[in-house]
């Protein structure tokens, strides 16, 4: 089963950050965040670290606060809050809505232009990335009918995991 949602509003992309954050993409979000009047202080960047340590949970504010609580026990929940929405303002994080009833965020990419996406276990609740796009030929054949440009896309898959499967 799956469901197509077409969303020009939210932009999930691909991360190609890795682990570590390199010093130009740092660089570039201390950028973005002095333009809007605010700094990368200390807290953000242990937020920032945290995301990007668990990057492949989709974690929700809740999921973070613990972590970063974890290297910085004196941090409280409405800064890791309004660190993530600040975060999502400047486009450095992604919102997305897995359907499990809580906002999740993940970083991005600005150098990608379309959605990964998601293979969600109705079983156990493991989210997946799909990197492949899928649906460029969709996409194509939707522009030439319709005259219609896609510029995003979001698709969750729902199904069974592989562990489990083994069940």
């Amino acid at each position: 089963m799956y469901i197509i949602k077409i969303n020009k509003i939210i932009i999930l992309t691909k991360r190609s950050w890795g682990k570590s954050m390199s010093k130009n993409q740092l660089e570039e979000i201390k950028e973005q965040l002095k333009q809007k009047g605010y700094k990368l202080t200390t807290q953000r960047r242990i937020i920032l670290d945290s995301i990007l340590d668990n990057q492949d949970k989709h974690l929700s504010i809740e999921e973070i606060y613990k972590i970063v609580k974890e290297k910085m026990p004196e941090i409280g929940l409405a800064t890791v809050y309004r660190t993530i929405m600040l975060l999502s303002d400047l486009k450095v994080l992604n919102k997305i809505d897995l359907d499990d009833g809580c906002s999740r965020f993940e970083l991005s990419n600005s150098e990608d232009s379309h959605n990964h996406h998601h293979l969600i276990c109705i079983k156990c609740g493991k989210v997946e990335e799909a990197e492949d796009d899928l649906l460029e030929a969709l996409e194509e054949q939707i522009e030439k009918k319709k005259g219609f440009k896609v510029i995003n896309h979001m698709v969750k898959f729902y199904g069974i995991c592989k562990e489990c499967k083994k069940e």
